[in-house]
């Protein structure tokens, strides 16, 4: 019988992905920063690179499946992240509250019974609208309509290649270690 109640080893390691992925978004703050003239051509395709921020969103409910994984540990990685010194200060945490509600989203649909590559997929789109629409909003207001499309539309790409497809095969290869095997993600061996 499944229950929906988090036991302690769901909140070590949700925290632990977190605490990793935080680490990994404030390196990849810094990566960022120094991309800024290479997108000078179409400012929006360097929404193209979000995606890694997403990461946390998807990979919380593929590993736990329960509700509540992707908004804490993406919240808790951007967290990490701002104390860290992301240059984006607290801002950054709301960012993390929003991508990891919509990254979460597909997974609660199915009532966390499924990890499948379209739901990882769809969650991390949706995580990746979620990130676009708070940029059009926060950062880049005066762009055109068809800017702002355009930023919401690649982060959404972004979030669903490397978030969605990258997330499922990050827990595939977590499973296959046997790290994940007190968890139904890392029970199943080859579920598509």
């Amino acid at each position: 019988m499944t229950t929906n109640r988090w036991r302690t080893v769901d909140i070590v390691v949700a925290a632990v992905l977190a605490i990793a992925f935080g680490v990994v978004f404030y390196a990849w703050d810094r990566l960022w920063a120094g991309t800024d003239k290479t997108f000078n051509w179409f400012p929006p395709a360097r929404a193209g690179l979000n995606g890694v921020w997403l990461v946390p969103a998807v990979l919380g409910p593929l590993v736990i499946r329960k509700p509540g994984a992707g908004f804490f540990t993406e919240t808790l990685a951007a967290a990490v992240s701002a104390l860290l010194g992301a240059q984006w200060g607290l801002v950054t945490i709301l960012y993390g509250m929003f991508q990891g509600l919509a990254g979460e989203a597909p997974f609660a649909a199915t009532g966390y019974r499924t990890s499948k590559v379209p739901t990882a997929l769809v969650g991390g789109a949706l995580a990746g609208v979620a990130a676009g629409y708070l940029d059009v909003t926060f950062y880049y207001p005066t762009y055109s309509v068809g800017w702002k499309i355009a930023q919401v539309a690649i982060s959404a790409a972004s979030g669903l290649v490397i978030a969605g497809g990258g997330g499922w095969l990050l827990t595939r290869a977590l499973a296959r270690t046997g790290v994940l095997d007190r968890f139904p993600s890392g029970r199943e061996r080859v579920a598509v």
